[in-house]
């Protein structure tokens, strides 16, 4: 493995996963509100997160450093490396936006419509 390459998914594409995962944990925790019974809904979480941490681990993970990864070799291939600082920069504002929207306006500012939860009365 390349050092720069070590570095891009140690130090940049690992913490975007991570963040997803946790965006996800959000949202999980969010949908869990409607699971009136405390045991099951606690069940449910955590089988959730360990579903999302595996799928995060071992497919979302791999999956953006193999992007990144063919980015880097067709932009050395094509004089430069705008092709991977493009896709680098669109992935960090994408996970910005949805930490924005989380933070600021609550996870269900995420899903569409259908999937939010409705006011419990």
């Amino acid at each position: 493995m390349i050092k720069t390459t070590a570095v891009l998914r140690n130090y940049y594409v690992l913490p975007c996963c991570l963040l997803l995962l946790n965006l996800a944990n959000s949202l999980v925790g969010y949908k869990a509100e409607l699971i009136e019974e405390p045991f099951l809904r606690t069940l449910v979480v955590i089988f959730l997160v360990l579903c999302g941490a595996s799928l995060v681990a071992f497919v979302l993970a791999p999956a953006i450093g193999m992007a990144v990864n063919a980015l880097q070799r067709g932009s050395r291939r094509g004089g430069g490396r705008v092709g991977e600082t493009i896709f680098l920069l669109v992935l960090g504002a994408g996970v910005f936006w949805c930490y924005y929207q989380l933070c600021n306006h609550g996870p269900a500012a995420l899903l569409p419509a259908a999937w939010r939860n409705s006011p419990l009365p």
